[in-house]
């Protein structure tokens, strides 16, 4: 991956992916809407406060997103491993609680794979997997007067070098753009996969 990024969906179709930091979940509802299919989100049953569609109405169309509770994280990985091989949705987002081993997260690649799907683990700092294309840390940049300022730090990738980006979602495209160092011109992400 290059610096190209403003011009490329950050995640590869049918390989399964992590995101970790406290914007994790705001990257995972950029990633939403990248896809002519509905996205998927798995997460625990026993989680206070669940995802609330409408708020995701600025990163993506609610309803297109389809929401599961799962009781514990086998059946977190369970669920996310037959969206993904079924190929009917987009996008599989499954947050985990605990780590995820290297049997789960190959089982996970290889589902992806199957039903060319994108998949994106949100996992716990430290708690990923070696099985993943790429791990992400996400961070919201505070003291900004954008509160849609994050810094995307690509931590982990099977395929290429390591970089980071500071990026702002531009609500009314729906779409991130990836702030522009200086003397740059910025660019956005297209929402193709």
């Amino acid at each position: 991956m290059s610096a190209d990024f403003a011009v490329c969906y950050p995640l590869k179709r049918g390989r399964a992916h992590e995101a970790c930091g406290p914007g994790a979940t705001y990257f995972a509802a950029t990633c939403c809407n990248f896809s002519d299919k509905p996205a998927f989100w798995i997460s625990p049953s026993w989680q206070q406060g669940g995802l609330n569609p409408e708020g995701l109405a600025a990163y993506c169309d609610p309803t297109r997103l389809l929401l599961a509770r799962a009781a514990s994280q086998i059946d977190i990985l369970a669920v996310a491993e037959e969206a993904l091989r079924s190929g009917a949705v987009g996008l599989v987002v499954a947050e985990i609680y605990e780590p995820l081993s290297l049997t789960h997260g190959r089982r996970l690649q290889l589902a992806a794979e199957a039903g060319r799907t994108t998949g994106l683990i949100l996992t716990p700092d430290g708690m990923g997997s070696n099985a993943a294309e790429t791990r992400w840390c996400c961070m919201p940049l505070s003291g900004d007067r954008d509160s849609t300022l994050h810094r995307w730090d690509l931590i982990k990738n099977k395929s290429g070098t390591l970089e980071n980006w500071v990026t702002r979602w531009d609500a009314t495209a729906r779409r991130v753009i990836v702030v522009s160092k200086a003397g740059e011109r910025p660019r956005a992400a297209s929402a193709t996969g």
